[in-house]
């Protein structure tokens, strides 16, 4: 079910059906101009639902769930005789949360993960755990006019039951206006990889 552009803004909870919806570009009914960010659509989408709570600290907390299935296409391959969930996996979607963030926030664009600083993995996620948790305390939620761009700076936790398994800390995700390559797989002056460039 599609909602407006001010519906979206103000929704605090968003299911999995609201999260696919987002990957193909049909949440909002009346996006407004460069309106290009999507989450990654499946099997690369990391999270089945999240919960948004903007009145906790300046910035705000993300929440996110990812229900885990024993024949999930990552068990199947890492590693074959000892199925662990990529930890890689986990990192990009705080990434993903981190983006979606700074587009409920008003971020107009495309977004891109940015980096990390310090990583710690303390557990493990494997074919029966079941469900894993993410939440970020977003530190910092800032709009560079300048660059056309925003960005979102938090800290990251990941459990598993009540074990907290990861712990990631000052992840950094940014969207960017006329960065999409939208007309895909059209070569245009979107087609070609290299440096970031921002604004339009």
């Amino acid at each position: 079910m599609s909602v407006t552009y001010e519906e979206f803004r103000q929704r605090l909870v968003f299911s999995k059906e609201d999260l696919l919806a987002f990957s193909y570009g049909k949440l909002v009914e009346n996006p407004p101009s460069s309106f290009d960010a999507r989450l990654p659509a499946p099997p690369f989408l990391m999270v089945d639902r999240v919960t948004m709570y903007p009145h906790e600290g300046r910035w705000g907390k993300i929440v996110g769930e990812l229900d885990i299935f024993f024949d999930a296409w990552y068990f199947q391959c890492h590693f074959p005789g000892d199925p662990v969930m990529p930890g890689c996996l986990s990192l990009d979607a705080i990434w993903q949360l981190l983006g979606f963030y700074c587009v409920w926030r008003g971020a107009l664009g495309a977004g891109r993960a940015l980096g990390c600083g310090e990583v710690h993995f303390s557990g493990q996620v494997r074919p029966y755990s079941g469900q894993i948790r993410y939440e970020i305390n977003v530190k910092r939620y800032a709009s560079l006019k300048e660059a056309g761009a925003h960005i979102a700076i938090g800290d990251g936790r990941i459990y598993v039951g009540s074990d907290m398994i990861a712990e990631i800390k000052d992840a950094r995700t940014g969207v960017f206006k006329d960065i999409a390559y939208s007309d895909y797989p059209k070569r245009s002056h979107h087609a070609m990889g290299g440096l970031l460039r921002r604004g339009s």
